[in-house]
């Protein structure tokens, strides 16, 4: 359907038992739903022995395909996009084998940020337990870190060129992890007026700006500490405090920054027992 319309950027996709999970980031409109819908159709194809419009496939056997896209509610039984969300996301992860096909599609946007990331970490942690060959869409660019700490859980993102404040979307997914949402901008291709996106603009910045400074630092040295604690104690306090998911590269340098001078401190200490610490 969307080659019919014009030009279609084809992707490969490659899901085995090294990673069966692959997390997806990207901005709106860039391709993230078309390619993993494109995923469930092609393996559908190929299970009812048709055609499958690839220059090369190697598909298994899958019991069920399980997809979770789109947003819509049930009025007449009194049901939320949300509760509709969640009802669909609950029969997946009752239903999945590791002989299925998930597609899931930004899990978790339909309530806050902090309970639906938190939500759809939940999520990827059941499927990867549980050996289902996943495509997760998402905005919370924080769970691409699962794959540091998750075995066979990949990252994908979708290319972007971005010139003298102009977004181009490639429709290309390559591996890594999509820095930004470009939200205003895919609002300014939605035709929403100039003075609305220049104020979204001014909020945005001001926003990042105050994500900058860390709400409440933890102290280093100090700071509440029982008596005689070792900076040692201080250092593993301060790792064992940290919420990776939560963490902003700026938040991460400090913290680094923090760190590197206190063990600088203790070499000092060490290095002149006579001295005060």
């Amino acid at each position: 359907m969307v080659e019919a319309q014009g030009g279609f950027v084809p992707n490969d996709l490659s899901l085995d038992e090294e990673h069966h999970l692959l997390i997806i980031t990207g901005p709106n409109a860039s391709g993230k739903s078309t390619f993993v819908r494109q995923a469930a159709l092609l393996v559908l194809l190929a299970q009812i022995g048709s055609f499958v419009p690839a220059e090369a496939a190697r598909i298994g056997l899958v019991d069920r395909i399980f997809t979770r896209i789109g947003a819509a509610d049930f009025l007449a039984k009194g049901l939320s996009t949300f509760m509709v969300e969640m009802m669909e996301t609950a029969n997946i992860l009752k239903n999945a084998t590791r002989r299925s096909l998930v597609i899931l599609d930004e899990v978790g946007r339909g309530t806050g940020t902090s309970d639906g990331m938190c939500i759809a970490q939940a999520v990827v942690e059941h499927l990867a337990h549980v050996g289902a060959k996943t495509l997760f869409t998402t905005h919370y660019h924080e769970l691409a870190c699962l794959a540091e700490k998750l075995p066979r859980i990949a990252n994908a993102r979708l290319e972007v060129r971005e010139e003298q404040g102009d977004v181009t979307f490639l429709y290309k997914v390559i591996p890594g992890i999509a820095q930004k949402s470009y939200g205003i901008h895919v609002a300014k291709l939605a035709g929403l007026p100039n003075p609305v996106l220049e104020r979204a603009q001014e909020l945005l910045k001001e926003r990042e700006g105050r994500k900058a400074t860390p709400t409440h630092p933890l102290p280093l040295e100090g700071g509440g500490l029982e008596k005689g604690c070792t900076r040692l104690s201080l250092i593993e306090e301060r790792l064992l405090q940290l919420d990776l998911l939560r963490t902003t590269p700026f938040d991460a340098l400090l913290l680094l920054a923090g760190l590197k001078e206190l063990v600088q401190g203790n070499q000092r200490s060490d290095e002149n027992p006579g001295s005060a610490a």
